[in-house]
C-alpha cells in the first residue's frame, strides 16, 4: 500500500469513528441507553484511547507536554467520577481537531500530485531523420523534439526552426501567449498554441522550469512559521499546577475526592475549545461571504501580517483580455475617436513603430469609422484561435449589431498576425512589423499624437491596415476589477501595506499600481523571484500575506505566512497550496476577512481569560471543599458553555 492509499485510509476510519461517536454522544444526550451501557463510552473508545495512547507515548518518549496530555487527564478524571458524556465530548472535539489537521496535509500533497501530473510522459524526438516517441525522461540535452500545436512542451529548450505562440500562464501567470521563433526559449510545462516546432533539449530533470517549480512548493512550507496552538502554549504549565495541586491538597486535607475534584476543574476544556470554537464560527461567517477557511490556525496567522501581496493577472485584474478601444486613422485631418482604458501587455516596440512609419507609401483617402473598422477586422479574427482575437470577436457580437463576414484566404504569420480576404478587401492585423513586411507605413505623427498613451501603459496594440492601407488601431487590455481600487484603499485603512508582484512587464505592472494605488511593485516576476520578495520581507520580521490565483503563484502562497487563493478562476494547484480560498472569485471581501482575523484573536484571548479565570476559582472552591466532583463537573461544563456562545457572536460579526 503506497503513501496515498495509506493517508485515504487512515482518512476514512477517522471519518467513520467520528461518525459513529457522533451519533454514540447524541443518545448519550438524549438519555437513550441500552440497559445500563452508556452509549458516550463509544466516543471515549472510539476517539479518546488514541489520544491517551499518543499523550502517553509523547511524555515517555519526548518528555512532550502539550494540550493532549492535559486531555488525557480530563478524561481519566471525568471516567474516574462518572462524568462519561463530558469524557466522550472531550475525546469527540479533540479528535475532529486532529483530523482536520491531516486532511489538510493531505490536500496539499494532492496539489502537489496534480502539478506533477502536468509534466508530459513522452517525448517526440527526431533522430536521423526519423520521428520516434520516448519517455520524456530519456530525453537527453541536445536531443531535437518536435512539438505539435496543443501539446505540452515536455523539456526546456530552445527553438531550434519554426514559429509559435506559446502560453507560459503556468510560469508567469500572463493569459496572453507569447510569440516564439527561432532561438527563443521555451518551457517544459509551457503549452505550445498555434505552430509546430522543432526544440533542442537545454534542461532536464530536477534543472527544468516545471520541476523546479514543483520543487519550490515541496519545500515552501519549511520557511512558514509555524504557530504552536494556544492550548500547547499554557498546557506545561497547567499540567504542573493541576498535578502540584492535586497533590498537595491530598496531603494537607486527606480527601482524594478533593484531589479528583481539582483534576476535573484544572481540565482545559474551556481553554481546548477557545479557539476551535472561534476559529469555526468565524469560518461559518466567511462561508457567507464565498471564503473558505482550509487551515484551522490560518485566521490566527492573518491576524499578525504587516504586509498583503497581490498577484496582477486574475486577481486585481479579470485575467482576460479585453477589447477597450477601436481607433480608426482618418488621413484627411488625423482626428481619432475614442478612449484609452486599462492595461495588459504590449506586442509593439517603439523602435518598431518608428521603423514602419519612415516607409514611404502614397496614402489613401479612404477612411473607416469605428463600426466598419470592426466588422471587418471582427470578420477576418473569427478565424483565429488567438485569445486576442477571440476577444475581438467576443466584442463584436456583444456590442456591435453587425453580421461577420465570409473570410477567405486566412493566413497566420506566427509573431506577426494574420491576414485574410474579406468582402473583396485585403485585410492586415498584427504589429507593426507586420505591415512593414507589407510596406504599409504608421505615420509617426499619429503614434505621438495618439498611441504614445497606450504604448506607455502597455496596452496590447493591434494595427491594421485595408488594401495596402493603414486604417487604424484595436486597443486590448486586462481590465482592472470593478472593486480593485476600493479594496487596496480599505486595506489600507486597516495598515496593512499592499504589494503588487507580478510576472507583467514594467510599463503594465506600474500603471496598474497607480490606478489602483499600490507604491510598492515587482515586475518581471518568475515564481522563484516571488520566493525571494516573500523570503526578504519575512526575514526581516514582517509577516506577509499572498493573494493569486495561477499555478505559478502556488510557490509563493505556500512560502508566504498566509495564502490566500482565487477560488473562482484559479488553478486546483494555487487553492490547494493556499491556506485560504476565494471560492466566489471576489476580492471585494478581502477586507472583510481582515478585520474578521483580528476580531478572532480577540474573541479567542477573551475565551482563555474566561477559561482560566474559571478554573482559578473552581480550584479554590474545590481545595477549600466547597465544591465536589459532581459540582465541579458542572463547573467544567459552564465554562465551556461560555467559551461557545461568546465565540457565537463571530457568526454575524460584519
Amino acid at each position: 500500500m503506497n503513501l496515498k492509499e495509506l493517508l485515504l485510509n487512515e482518512e476514512k476510519r477517522t471519518s467513520i469513528f467520528l461518525g459513529i461517536s457522533l451519533i454514540a454522544l447524541l443518545m448519550s444526550f438524549f438519555k437513550i441507553k441500552v440497559g445500563q451501557f452508556d452509549p458516550a463510552w463509544i466516543a471515549i473508545i472510539l476517539c479518546g484511547i488514541p489520544i491517551i495512547k499518543d499523550a502517553a507515548v509523547g511524555l515517555i518518549t519526548r518528555f512532550d507536554i502539550k494540550a493532549d496530555l492535559l486531555v488525557a487527564i480530563a478524561l481519566i478524571a471525568s471516567v474516574i467520577i462518572g462524568e462519561i458524556f463530558a469524557a466522550g465530548v472531550i475525546a469527540f472535539i479533540m479528535t475532529i481537531g486532529a483530523f482536520l489537521e491531516e486532511y489538510t496535509v493531505s490536500k496539499t500533497r494532492a496539489g502537489i500530485e496534480r502539478l506533477i501530473d502536468l509534466t508530459p510522459r513522452t517525448a517526440r524526438v527526431i533522430s536521423n531523420g526519423e520521428t520516434k516517441e520516448i519517455d520524456a525522461k530519456d530525453v537527453k540535452i541536445g536531443d531535437l523534439i518536435q512539438v505539435l500545436p496543443g501539446e505540452t512542451i515536455p523539456v526546456d529548450g530552445e527553438i531550434h526552426s519554426g514559429e509559435t505562440s506559446v502560453d507560459q500562464s503556468i510560469m508567469t501567470g500572463e493569459p496572453i501567449p507569447v510569440d516564439k521563433t527561432r532561438g527563443d526559449d521555451v518551457f517544459s510545462g509551457t503549452v505550445n498554441q498555434l505552430g509546430s516546432i522543432i526544440m533542442k533539449a537545454t534542461k532536464l530533470g530536477k534543472d527544468s522550469s516545471l520541476q523546479r517549480m514543483i520543487a519550490l512548493v515541496e519545500s515552501a512550507d519549511a520557511g512558514k512559521a509555524k504557530i504552536v496552538r494556544l492550548a500547547d502554549k499554557w498546557a506545561t504549565w497547567i499540567v504542573v499546577i493541576a498535578l502540584s495541586s492535586a497533590i498537595v491538597t491530598y496531603f494537607i486535607t486527606g480527601e482524594i475526592i478533593r484531589s479528583v475534584t481539582i483534576l476535573v476543574v484544572f481540565c482545559p476544556c474551556a481553554l481546548v475549545l477557545a479557539t476551535p470554537t472561534a476559529i469555526m464560527a468565524a469560518t461559518g461567517n466567511l462561508t457567507k461571504y464565498g471564503i473558505l477557511i482550509k487551515e484551522g490556525n490560518a485566521l490566527e496567522r492573518l491576524s499578525e501580517v504587516s504586509k498583503i501581496i497581490f498577484d496582477k493577472t486574475g486577481t486585481l485584474t479579470y485575467g482576460k483580455p479585453e477589447l477597450t478601444d477601436i481607433i480608426p486613422y482618418n488621413n484627411i485631418n488625423n482626428s481619432i475617436n475614442g478612449n484609452g482604458v486599462e492595461i495588459n501587455e504590449s506586442n509593439t516596440e517603439e523602435d518598431s513603430i518608428q521603423i514602419v512609419s519612415s516607409i514611404k507609401i502614397t496614402e489613401s483617402n479612404t477612411n473607416y469609422n469605428k463600426e466598419d473598422l470592426i466588422q471587418i477586422i471582427a470578420s477576418l479574427e473569427s478565424k483565429s484561435e488567438h485569445p486576442l482575437g477571440k476577444a475581438i470577436v467576443k466584442y463584436f457580437k456583444s456590442n456591435e449589431n453587425g453580421e461577420l463576414t465570409e473570410v477567405e484566404n486566412f493566413e497566420m504569420i506566427i509573431g506577426r498576425g494574420i491576414r485574410g480576404t474579406v468582402n473583396t478587401k485585403e485585410v492586415l492585423a498584427g504589429t507593426p512589423e507586420l505591415l512593414a513586411d507589407n510596406h504599409i507605413s504608421i505615420p509617426s505623427e499619429w503614434i505621438d499624437s495618439t498611441m504614445s498613451q497606450f504604448i506607455e501603459k502597455g496596452s496590447t496594440i493591434i494595427y491594421t491596415a485595408i488594401d495596402g492601407k493603414f486604417t487604424g488601431a484595436i486597443i486590448l487590455d486586462d481590465v482592472l476589477r470593478e472593486d480593485a481600487r476600493e479594496v487596496i484603499s480599505s486595506i489600507k485603512r486597516t495598515d496593512l501595506e499592499p504589494i503588487l508582484l507580478t510576472g507583467d512587464n514594467e510599463k503594465p505592472a506600474n500603471h496598474m499600481a497607480k490606478q489602483v494605488g499600490i507604491n510598492q511593485v515587482y515586475h518581471n516576476s518568475l515564481p522563484e523571484t516571488k520566493m525571494e520578495v516573500i523570503d526578504r520581507y519575512q526575514d526581516k520580521g514582517e509577516n506577509v500575506a499572498m493573494v493569486g490565483d495561477g499555478i505559478n503563484d502556488a510557490p509563493s502562497l505556500r512560502r508566504s505566512f498566509i495564502g490566500i487563493a482565487m477560488g473562482g478562476i484559479g488553478s486546483d494547484i494555487a487553492v490547494d497550496a493556499a491556506d485560504i480560498a476565494l471560492i466566489g472569485d471576489d476580492i471585494k471581501y478581502i477586507p472583510h476577512l481582515l478585520r474578521l482575523s483580528r476580531k478572532t484573536m480577540k474573541t479567542i484571548n477573551i475565551n482563555i481569560i474566561i477559561s482560566l479565570t474559571l478554573n482559578f476559582i473552581a480550584f479554590i472552591l474545590a481545595f477549600l471543599g466547597i465544591l465536589g466532583p459532581v459540582l465541579g463537573a458542572l463547573v467544567h461544563n459552564v465554562g465551556s458553555v461560555l467559551v461557545i456562545i461568546y465565540s457565537s457572536f463571530l457568526l454575524k460579526w460584519k
